[in-house]
C-alpha cells in the first residue's frame, strides 16, 4: 500500500473513533499478528537483518522517512510535523540464545549458528518483540494525530541490545549528527513480574552498569591418579569462584548493590585427566563507578593471589580480560520521569503507576543520555503478567518465570494496548511542551 494512502486511512480512523483507546483496538488484530511473527522469528545480536527489514517496512506505511542500516541493523525513522520539539523513542530488535519452552502456536523454533559457529535456538526471552509491536503501534497512533501535536519524532529500532554493544554502534554511526538531534529519548522495557495494565518507573539510577569478564585459569595437566605432580586449574577455579563472592560480602558497604555471578566454567575433557586450562565466565553488576572499580580491581587481586598460593609461575598466572565496553547505568532524569509519569497517572488511575526498586540488569539505552549533548532518557518497565497468574503465584508461594526464561513470555492484547497507550501518550505530552 502506498505510505500516502496508509496515513490517510489511520487518520480517517482516529479522528473517527475520537479515541486514542478506539484506535489502538481497531489496529490490535494486526499488532497481535506481527507480535506473533516477531515472537516466532527472533534473530541473534547483530544478525538482525530480517527483523530490521521487518521493522522499516512496518513504519514505513505509516509515512516516516526510513533510513536503515545505521550502526549494523539499526533502523532510524523520522516523522516531521512543523516546528517544536523532538521526541526519540527506541525499541530493540534482538532475541536470545534461549530454546523456547511451551505450547503456543507461536513459539520459536528458531535455530541458528552464533558467532562461535554453535548451533542454538533462538527466543525473543527479553520481551523485544513486546517492544517492537508497541513502537509501531504507537508510531502508528501518532502518525494519524498529526493535527494533535507538533515537532519531529525519530523512532529508532536498536540491534544488539543483548550485547550491550547496539546503542554505541547507532551513535558512532552518525545518530545525533545525521538525524534530528532529540530533547529526549523514550523507552519502555518488559517486566516479568508487574501486572498487564500497569507501568513501572524508577527516579534516577534505575539499571546495574555491567561487564562481562573472561578468566582463563592455568595450570599443569596431567594423569587423575597424579595430582601431586600437577597444577590442577579446577581446584584453583573453583577456589576462584567461591573467593568472589567475597567481594560483595566483605569489602564493600553492606548497603551497596553489587552482583559477581560465574555464569560459564569450562574445563577438562575426560574423568582422570587434569586439564591445563579452565576458562570461566562472569557478569559483574554494580551501581556507581567507585565500586565498578574496586570490583573488578578486586577480582584481579583475587585470582592473581589464588594463583600465587597454588604455587604457579608468573607466567602460568590467571588471565583477567573484560569483553566489550559493557552498559552504564541507566540513569532516568527525574523531571521527565515526573512529567511522564503524572500523564500516565491521569490517564490511568495512581494504581497503574508502580514505583520500581532499581534492577540490576543492564540496559545500553543508557548510552543515549552519556554523548556530549546530555540528552535526557527515561526507560520505564511495561507489565506483562496476567493478574490472575501473579495472585496464583503468591498462593502456591512458586516463582513466576522472569526475563531470560524459555518460559516467559507476555500477555499479548493487554500489554499491547496498554504500552501503546502509555508511549503514545509519553510522546504527545513531551511534543506539547513549550
Amino acid at each position: 500500500m502506498n505510505p500516502l494512502v496508509f496515513v490517510t486511512l489511520l487518520t480517517a480512523s482516529l479522528h473517527a473513533a475520537d479515541s486514542l483507546d478506539t484506535f489502538i483496538m481497531e489496529q490490535r488484530p494486526s499488532l497481535i499478528q506481527l507480535y506473533e511473527h516477531l515472537h516466532a522469528h527472533p534473530e541473534l545480536s547483530f544478525h538482525e537483518e530480517k527483523t530490521s527489514a521487518r521493522m522499516a517496512e512496518e513504519i514505513r506505511k505509516t509515512g516516516f522517512e526510513v533510513t536503515e542500516k545505521v550502526g549494523g541493523f539499526g533502523v532510524v525513522a523520522v516523522l516531521k510535523n512543523g516546528p517544536g520539539r523532538t521526541v526519540l523513542v527506541r525499541t530493540d530488535l534482538d532475541g536470545l540464545p534461549v530454546r523456547e519452552i511451551g505450547s503456543v502456536p507461536y513459539a520459536s523454533k528458531t535455530t541458528t549458528k552464533d558467532d562461535a559457529g554453535n548451533e542454538v535456538s533462538v527466543m525473543h526471552a527479553c520481551g523485544h518483540d513486546m517492544h517492537m509491536t508497541c513502537w509501531i503501534g504507537a508510531a502508528r497512533a501518532l502518525a494519524a494525530s498529526k493535527d494533535q501535536w507538533k515537532g519531529t519524532l525519530v523512532f529508532i529500532a536498536q540491534p544488539a541490545e543483548e550485547r550491550g554493544m547496539g546503542a554505541l554502534a547507532m551513535i558512532k554511526d552518525g545518530l545525533f549528527q545525521r538525524f534530528p538531534k532529540p530533547d529526549v529519548c523514550l523507552a519502555l522495557h518488559c517486566d516479568s513480574s508487574l501486572a498487564t495494565g500497569t507501568v513501572g518507573f524508577t527516579s534516577g539510577p534505575a539499571t546495574a552498569s555491567t561487564d562481562t569478564v573472561d578468566i582463563v585459569v592455568k595450570g599443569i595437566g596431567g594423569h587423575g591418579a597424579m595430582p601431586n605432580m600437577t597444577k590442577d586449574p579446577i581446584v584453583l577455579a573453583s577456589q576462584i569462584v567461591l573467593a568472589l563472592q567475597t567481594i560483595d560480602s566483605r569489602e564493600l558497604h553492606p548497603v551497596e548493590p553489587v552482583v559477581v555471578t560465574v555464569g560459564k566454567f569450562n574445563g577438562g575433557t575426560k574423568h582422570n585427566i587434569i586439564p591445563d586450562k579452565v576458562e570461566l565466565g562472569l557478569t559483574v553488576r554494580t551501581t556507581s563507578p567507585e565500586a565498578r572499580e574496586q570490583v573488578l580491581d578486586a577480582i584481579k587481586r583475587i585470582c592473581r593471589g589464588l594463583g600465587i598460593a597454588a604455587g604457579l609461575p608468573e607466567n602460568l598466572l590467571p588471565e583477567i580480560s573484560l569483553v566489550g565496553p559493557g552498559t552504564p547505568t541507566v540513569n532516568n532524569d527525574p523531571a521527565l520521569t515526573t512529567r511522564v509519569t503524572q500523564v500516565w497517572a491521569d490517564a490511568f488511575g495512581k494504581n497503574s503507576i508502580v514505583e520500581h526498586k532499581p534492577t540490576m540488569a543492564g540496559e545500553d539505552f543508557s548510552r543515549y543520555t552519556m554523548t556530549p549533548e546530555k540528552i535526557p532518557v527515561f526507560l520505564a518497565w511495561l507489565g506483562t503478567v496476567a493478574p490472575e497468574k501473579i495472585e496464583q503465584a503468591k498462593a502456591s508461594g512458586t516463582i513466576l518465570p522472569s526475563l531470560h526464561s524459555p518460559f516467559y513470555r507476555p500477555e499479548p492484547a493487554p500489554s499491547i494496548t496498554f504500552g501503546i497507550k502509555a508511549m503514545t501518550l509519553a510522546v504527545m505530552n513531551e511534543l506539547k511542551r513549550d
